[in-house]
């Protein structure tokens, strides 16, 4: 079966396909019609990604050999897996390979915000000395925070935050009272009234859920605005779930302040000149969508797409399917 690999990945991922018998193309400048040309050129079986875009335009023209597409890393919605299903192409994800590193990363944005790492570094770098203006930290001990979605990110969230004896609670649509009292955090029911009724409580907000049509647009100026005076927001999931005009006024108000690693309309892993209105709001802490780029998360992430191709292969069974398609082994 031969392999697609549309963006930078880890050397182990080609090594672990080429030796379970796969030929393997690994182009990560590849984009649009450029994807497509080459899954036709090599009648490609299968297609790795982790930030570059699969639209319906290249699934329309994919080659019928193609039968499935990995996402390397656990959101998926850079793919357009309702039309991959119509065309019987598998989608899958990797589900919980990166989590220890994006909440490494969400834990990073509540210190430096606390901190304020940000505004004393570059005062420093402008020949600033004011010690005064910046030892007023409040400190994570001890503070409230409400993590937004349990899933595997969402849950090494909680146990890291705890380490820092925060008092934490969530919220998710997967989470039950009994369940949260048996992670000794607090529980909010899955509502947004719910949700908006307990905001006014925290020190701090953590938002790791999927985008979905639930959850687009839910922090809003609603949600910003129940928000507790001085507290931090954090998003570590995706910019969909952002109304990101209601956040810089918020955080340019002086309400709240806010740490933000993903963004609306933001490019691929490709470089190029890119601006965020984010960007406008003093004291904002941003990151490059880099939660998962850890070496540990990446060879763990490796490591399981190359699982997830092999196994397909040799049985033609899609683990962690995200579009329902099952699909039936390709030739070798």
């Amino acid at each position: 079966m031969h392999v697609l690999i549309a963006d930078k990945v880890e050397r182990e991922l080609i090594d672990a396909l080429e030796a379970g018998g796969c030929t393997v193309t690994c182009q990560p400048e590849l984009e649009g019609d450029a994807i497509a040309a080459v899954l036709n050129e090599h009648a490609s079986g299968a297609l790795i990604v982790r930030s570059t875009k699969v639209r319906e335009p290249v699934l329309a023209a994919a080659p019928d050999s193609l039968r499935l597409i990995v996402r390397a890393g656990a959101g998926y919605d850079n793919i357009d897996h309702a039309f991959a299903a119509m065309r019987e192409i598998s989608v899958c994800n990797c589900p919980g390979m990166n989590a220890v590193a994006v909440a490494e990363l969400a834990m990073g944005h509540l210190i430096a915000l606390d901190r304020r790492l940000v505004e004393q570094t570059n005062e420093m770098r402008a020949g600033h000395w004011f010690k005064k203006e910046y030892a007023k930290a409040r400190g994570l001990k001890g503070r409230e925070l409400l993590v937004v979605g349990t899933g595997a990110i969402g849950f090494e969230v909680i146990r890291r935050a705890q380490a820092f004896d925060m008092r934490v609670s969530a919220q998710s649509r997967s989470l039950t009272e009994s369940r949260a009292r048996a992670l000794n955090i607090g529980w909010v029911e899955y509502t947004r009234e719910a949700l908006l009724a307990a905001l006014p409580r925290f020190d701090a907000v953590s938002i790791h859920v999927a985008a979905t049509d639930h959850t687009r647009d839910m922090c809003d100026r609603a949600f910003f605005g129940a928000m507790k005076l001085g507290a931090m927001f954090v998003n570590t999931s995706r910019g969909e779930i952002v109304v990101e005009d209601d956040l810089v006024e918020a955080v340019s108000a002086g309400r709240i302040r806010a740490g933000v690693d993903v963004y609306r309309g933001q490019p691929a892993s490709k470089d190029e000149a890119w601006e965020t209105p984010l960007a406008k709001a003093p004291g904002m802490v941003l990151t490059h969508h880099v939660g998962a780029s850890t070496d540990q998360a990446q060879l763990a992430v490796a490591e399981e797409a190359a699982r997830i191709i092999l196994k397909y292969k040799d049985t033609g069974r899609a683990d962690h399917c995200v579009n329902g398609v099952g699909g039936s082994a390709v030739s070798a």
